[in-house]
């Protein structure tokens, strides 16, 4: 039926039935309570490999720069590798000695880890994609320096352990098993994530990151 010259009309529609509404507001409850409940174990994934290297990112907070420690004592491993470019602000840019990679293998010195255990393995790009860089670096130095791995693991901080192993993935291919240890966040309580703002950010930022890496970044071959 139509009404005001046209303008109007008159269709049969389909719609929720009472219980219909039931069902769909019991789905829309289920995913949010699997979001609020199964994000944060999802990113911050901890799953070690059997490994004699330890690779330590060198953006961590004092909570990695713990695990790092705890974890080189408890898995008896050979080396420590720290990765990371120039320091946000630096006026230096790439030339800046200052590394992300060299401060946190003074600061695991510092904490206890031998010196001659210790490697920095800077990386000299700037900007973008800093970890799949980090990873090339990583991968390149290991080549100049005659080192073969199988199997490596990487200190990380929480929500980036995902994301962190599936791009040293994409970089090391098949042939290195890579594992992953995620450092809490001291900032908040992992368990309780969503009362805190740091924890709220830390998940949605992570989040959109991982699914940008999964779906959307192709870097060029070299």
């Amino acid at each position: 039926m139509r009404r005001f010259f046209g303008l109007l009309i008159r269709r049969e529609r389909w719609g929720f039935s009472l219980l219909g509404w039931l069902l769909f507001c019991a789905a829309v409850l289920a995913i949010g309570l699997l979001v609020l409940f199964g994000s944060y174990p999802f990113l911050a994934v901890t799953r070690p490999v059997k490994a004699k290297v330890l690779v330590t990112e060198g953006w961590i907070h004092e909570g990695g720069i713990r695990t790092t420690v705890e974890q080189f004592w408890q898995g008896s491993y050979e080396y420590v590798l720290t990765t990371g470019g120039t320091q946000v602000g630096s006026e230096r840019g790439a030339n800046d000695p200052n590394t992300g990679a060299s401060v946190i293998a003074d600061w695991l010195n510092y904490r206890g880890i031998p010196k001659e255990r210790l490697h920095a393995v800077p990386c000299p790009v700037v900007g973008r994609d800093r970890t799949y860089n980090s990873a090339l670096a990583l991968r390149n130095w290991l080549h100049e320096q005659h080192i073969q791995l199988t199997s490596l693991n990487i200190v990380t901080e929480s929500t980036h352990a995902r994301r962190t192993r599936f791009l040293y993935r994409k970089v090391f291919g098949n042939e290195v098993a890579i594992g992953v240890i995620a450092a809490a966040n001291p900032d908040y309580d992992a368990s309780h994530w969503w009362r805190y703002s740091e924890g709220v950010r830390d998940v949605i930022d992570e989040g959109i990151a991982y699914i940008y890496a999964t779906v959307f970044f192709h870097p060029a071959r070299s």
